[in-house]
């Protein structure tokens, strides 16, 4: 299969990498840093170096994507970003590019990924989410930024399942508890996540290659604690 995965080069995204590289898949990363990713020798890893921020960075990995093969079987639209302020305190262009990472991006390179998508089989379109946006969910001072953004990728995976349905897409989302990573540091310095990015990738890794089968337009919590 051919998958691409965004914030692949740590935390869940990079694990994730390395689960399906394991499985004999091909993948696209797509990330800023390719440090930690040229580490990883093996012929079916194609590293993009990648700015979600730039929408000539986005087109040339897409131009690169689709040189390279002729279907996608998934993406994971893996990529985060945060800031932990008072809602007062944030400014213009924080919130701007916490949205633009976290929803924008998704959104778009989806919409220029989709003549790849659907081809050969369905084709699945997992978003990661948080449960700091799902509704209902405890919330908590200083992320309102991350978490309205999170709670806005939810509503567009709703979106996207109805309108890609009849083009042999499923789109789900999984709104991910705590997992100790770089960016749960930054929202909750010093606590402790019951799980660590390779448990929640091996998770993640079985929802994207099965989950379509049984799911589309959801909105799944994966967290057994809170935050």
């Amino acid at each position: 299969m051919n998958i691409v995965v965004t914030g692949a080069s740590r935390g869940i995204g990079f694990e994730l990498v390395k689960q399906f590289l394991n499985a004999g898949h091909t993948v696209f990363c797509l990330t800023r840093n390719l440090e930690p990713l040229n580490a990883i020798i093996h012929s079916n890893i194609k590293s993009i170096s990648t700015d979600l921020n730039s929408q000539e960075s986005m087109n040339s990995a897409v131009s690169f994507i689709k040189k390279e093969v002729t279907h996608i079987d998934c993406i994971i639209n893996n990529a985060g970003s945060l800031v932990n302020k008072p809602y007062e305190s944030i400014s213009y262009d924080e919130l701007q590019k916490v949205y633009q990472v976290n929803v924008f991006a998704p959104y778009y390179l989806t919409q220029q990924l989709l003549p790849l998508l659907g081809k050969k089989s369905k084709s699945h379109v997992v978003n990661i989410s948080s449960m700091g946006g799902f509704q209902g969910s405890a919330k908590f001072a200083g992320l309102s930024a991350y978490s309205s953004s999170k709670s806005a990728i939810a509503g567009l995976t709703e979106c996207l399942a109805e309108e890609l349905k009849e083009k042999n897409i499923s789109v789900n989302c999984l709104a991910i508890g705590a997992v100790q990573t770089e960016m749960l540091a930054e929202a909750f310095p010093g606590y402790q996540a019951p799980l660590s990015p390779l448990q929640m990738a091996e998770y993640i890794f079985d929802f994207a290659l099965k989950g379509h089968q049984y799911y589309n337009g959801k909105i799944l919590p994966v967290s057994s604690s809170t935050p």
